[in-house]
């Protein structure tokens, strides 16, 4: 049996409840849930026990302090010539670029594949497909947001089942 995995940040409530604030107004968008709002550091993919286990391990040994972290912005992905996504940016830091690079190192040790993509960190808040609106609007109603600063004070790795209503993400370890 495989698990799909990822490794993020989870968000505080307030921080979540703000953002949830900001979802509406784009017809068809397929708005996160707050339960699967959080900052992805590494997607991991589809894996077996024995390499979620050899993960976790390796996580483990990521060096970790808590650290100041904060939103600014919003954007979009794109996709076959259309938005695929919108996302609320996260602020540059340093120390979370430092983690995420840790994370990718942890991920190589337990025998993942470098990850070839550029890490641009930021939080999904909506999935869009051909039938949804046009998001011009909303980014310009949500392109001074600015939520934070608080305290990253752990990481985990989290499973993401993929269902017809949508992905549900479930904690499976927390690193401190």
């Amino acid at each position: 049996m495989t698990r799909r995995l990822f490794v993020a940040l989870p968000l505080p409530e307030p921080i979540r409840e703000a953002l949830l604030d900001t979802m509406e107004g784009i017809s068809g968008a397929r708005w996160q849930d707050a339960d699967n709002l959080h900052i992805t550091l590494r997607f991991v993919g589809e894996v077996d026990r024995h390499t979620t286990a050899d993960l976790e391990t390796a996580l483990e040994t990521v060096p970790f302090a808590p650290f100041s972290i904060a939103l600014s912005g919003v954007g979009h992905f794109e996709g076959h010539k259309r938005a695929r996504a919108i996302w609320a940016g996260v602020t540059p830091n340093s120390a979370l670029a430092d983690l995420q690079h840790s994370v990718e190192m942890a991920c190589r040790r337990a025998g993942l594949r470098a990850e070839n993509r550029k890490f641009v960190p930021h939080v999904t808040l909506a999935r869009l497909n051909s039938g949804s609106g046009h998001i011009g609007e909303w980014l310009h109603e949500n392109g001074t947001l600015a939520l934070g600063p608080w305290t990253a004070d752990c990481f985990a790795l989290f499973e993401s089942d993929l269902t017809p209503q949508g992905p549900i993400y479930t904690q499976l370890t927390e690193f401190r």
